[in-house]
């Protein structure tokens, strides 16, 4: 019996830590922490480390599985799998044109160096099919905002932590998430070493989140961290605390910047938000004060109504105090890129008009895939849908609906690890590789590394079974259907972005284990980097003017209900990434075996309720029973429940389907009207709800 070391890295999340692999005749045994890394240094979450009981789970999809006449899947080979799939796509593009064929993407697949392209040359070929993907449920917001800003999609500063005096974080807990559009292997130590040094941190959240400590926490009513934006925003215009001669050098449209945050002084703010107008002056004078301030957002806000606008004003914080590309501020992460420019796009040009209204091109909302399958809009219905690594059915609003849908395909084909929710529909299975079958690089996180670096990893063992690797998947398809077959160089598109900062992936392959780019650093930005037509930082897109008239009717909407109307957010939490590790035995045992109702205690006694109580949780969209927790570090009127459970009914994974908790997207809206229309991003935090005794 022999057994061997390989380094590697985790791809669950975008800090890519590396890790060492235990290999035992030829099987993966034990995953550790990589202390030699030069860049995670000995750090690995548990989610990481249990990516060995994913590889060796029972469970999972091995071999080919086809629908039969019964509805029972019955193993099939590889040829038999390639040649039915082609056989349907076939029959339904002559029949229905390629607007009748779609594809849902999943979030796995962006930790998949070469999947994304296979994907999406297959895709081209079979002509304008319609393309779906998780990155409407957490982060299309994201790449809305900085395109429509700074002219480019790519480009997303980040905070410098090694040299902020002043750090403020939206809708993030670092703790538990690790982090989102900025890459750090142990951002908790990180925040440590900066309290050490004085610095200031303040987190807006809606609960007392783990990652805040005693006087750093300000609590905020959901969906409405926009108007704390701006109330800051004129706050520090009121008083001195923006940098006129850089607006006027670098800025374009800045009177309309003003014009819309004057709406929103610190008291008519508060109303909505919840937080005093004396802690917007603090915040604010906090801001103007420090030397160097720097400002990050995550899932908690882009999940929003209006997370392009608070990306937007998140920014112009940051540009209109002089903090951006500034030491201690916020500096571009280059990663390999040579520049920024992978992602230029003129703004105004990003939108068409389609069955369902004029939306951002590129990937469909989510939300709209359940009505597009079932023949809304006037358009050809979607009959046929292949999702790669994504369950839609618990990942999007309206669950019932989607099952509709699902029902209703004529063909569904599931790449996945896993038979699950969503596979219980499928007319074919295929088997993917997981992380540690297949050759990568850590692709996900360049360009948001606070420290910039790559490693190559080479396969740590052979596919089990018959799984087989995305790319390999869409290449025999394609072949099957007469198509261009798989890239004869795949890697190259790596090695090119390489070699425009002057190495090669060779050198990559070669390091032990990764290649260390030079550390951030400011002084770049307005001259190298910022993509914008007049060389400009757009302070006031004039694409935004109807966004900016919703932003008003959202506000009165809220101060009309009052701070009494219970609001549903997303809680994160250790155990659960997303919907992965739902069949995960060391994440389901004792109090994890269920995602229960966190309240705080007046709001649960208010309506008749105890800890451990079941209780129902409705609104218009659906109804949940479920057991409530008491949680006193919640805002008064504010609710939240963990997502990417809901697994009752999935017989491919046991595990899930003994413990199922409850799917909370069952009470989000779905279809027109469900989404920011700047961005496709889906409706899903501060969500309104009702909660009372069964």
């Amino acid at each position: 019996m022999s057994e061997r070391e390989l380094r590697t890295f985790c791809r669950v999340c975008e800090p890519a830590c590396g890790l060492v692999a235990s290999v035992r005749d030829g099987e993966l045994v034990r995953l550790r922490p990589d202390r030699a890394h030069p860049v995670t240094r000995g750090f690995a979450c548990n989610k990481g480390l249990a990516g060995v009981e994913i590889h060796r789970d029972p469970d999972r999809l091995d071999f080919p599985l086809r629908r039969g006449e019964r509805g029972a899947a019955e193993r099939v080979s590889w040829d038999a799998a390639i040649e039915g799939i082609a056989g349907s796509l076939r029959a339904i593009l002559a029949e229905s044109g390629p607007e009748a064929v779609a594809m849902y993407v999943g979030n796995p697949t962006a930790f998949n160096t070469l999947a994304r392209p296979a994907m999406g040359a297959f895709a081209a070929q079979l002509g304008p099919i319609r393309n779906f993907s998780s990155g409407t449920q957490d982060c299309a917001n994201k790449f809305a905002g900085s395109e429509a800003v700074f002219g480019s999609s790519t480009i997303h500063p980040i905070p410098d932590l090694d040299h902020t005096d002043f750090l403020l974080v939206f809708g993030a807990n670092p703790r538990v998430s690790h982090g989102s559009f900025i890459s750090i292997a142990d951002p908790m130590k990180k925040l440590r070493e900066l309290r050490a040094r004085g610095a200031k941190v303040r987190f807006v959240n809606p609960r007392a989140i783990e990652s805040a400590e005693p006087g750093e926490l300000v609590q905020i009513r959901p969906d409405t961290d926009v108007y704390l934006m701006a109330a800051l925003l004129h706050e520090l215009a009121q008083n001195g605390g923006l940098d006129r001669a850089l607006l006027r050098e670098r800025g374009a449209h800045v009177d309309e910047l003003l014009s819309f945050v004057a709406r929103f002084p610190a008291e008519r703010a508060a109303s909505v938000t919840g937080v005093p107008a004396a802690t917007v002056r603090a915040l604010a004078r906090e801001l103007a004060a420090a030397r160097g301030a720097s400002l990050h957002m995550s899932t908690g806000v882009n999940m929003g109504r209006q997370g392009t606008l608070a990306y937007w004003l998140l920014h112009m914080l940051s540009f209109a105090t002089g903090n951006l590309d500034r030491r201690g501020g916020n500096i571009l992460s280059l990663g390999f890129y040579a520049a920024a420019k992978a992602g230029r796009r003129d703004f105004a040009r990003s939108f068409a008009d389609t069955e369902f209204g004029r939306l951002r091109r590129g990937g469909l909302p989510g939300n709209l895939l359940a009505d597009a399958i079932l023949g809304g809009g006037g358009r050809t219905p979607i009959r046929a849908l292949i999702v790669v690594a994504g369950n839609p059915l618990l990942s999007i609003g309206g669950e019932e609906r989607m099952r509709e849908a699902l029902a209703k395909l004529d063909l569904l084909v599931c790449i996945d690890l896993y038979k699950n929710a969503t596979g219980e529909y499928a007319h074919w299975l295929l088997p993917s590789a997981d992380m540690f079958e297949r050759a990568d690089v850590n692709i996900t996180g360049l360009g948001l590394q606070h420290e910039p670096w790559i490693q190559f990893t080479d396969a740590v063992v052979a596919p089990r079974a018959e799984r087989r690797e995305e790319w390999w998947i869409f290449a025999q398809l394609a072949q099957a259907l007469g198509l261009r077959g798989p890239d004869p160089d795949p890697w190259g598109r790596i090695d090119h972005m390489l070699r425009s900062r002057g190495h090669s992936l060779d050198e990559v392959r070669a390091a032990d284990p990764a290649l260390v780019f030079e550390p951030l650093a400011p002084g770049r930005f307005y001259a190298e980097q910022l993509q914008t037509a007049d060389g400009k930082v757009d302070c006031c897109p004039p694409e935004f003017s109807a966004a900016l008239a919703r932003a008003e009717a959202i506000f009165a909407e809220l101060a009309a209900e009052g701070a009494d109307r219970l609001k549903l957010i997303t809680r994160r939490d250790l155990h659960m990434h997303n919907s992965w590790y739902a069949n995960v035995p060391v994440m389901k045992h004792g109090r994890h075996d269920r995602n229960r109702l966190w309240v705080h205690p007046d709001d649960a006694r208010a309506r008749g309720l105890s800890d451990g109580a079941k209780a129902r949780l409705w609104n218009e969209h659906g109804a949940l029973e479920l057991e409530i927790a008491f949680d006193p570090g919640l805002m008064r009127g504010v609710v939240a429940l963990t997502h990417g459970w809901g697994n009752r009914g999935s017989t491919g994974m046991r595990v899930a389907a003994r413990t199922p908790g409850v799917n909370a997207n069952v009470l989000l809206p779905v279809g027109e009207g469900s989404f920011e229309p700047l961005s496709s991003q889906a409706f899903m935090t501060g969500v309104p709800v009702e909660l009372g005794p069964l």
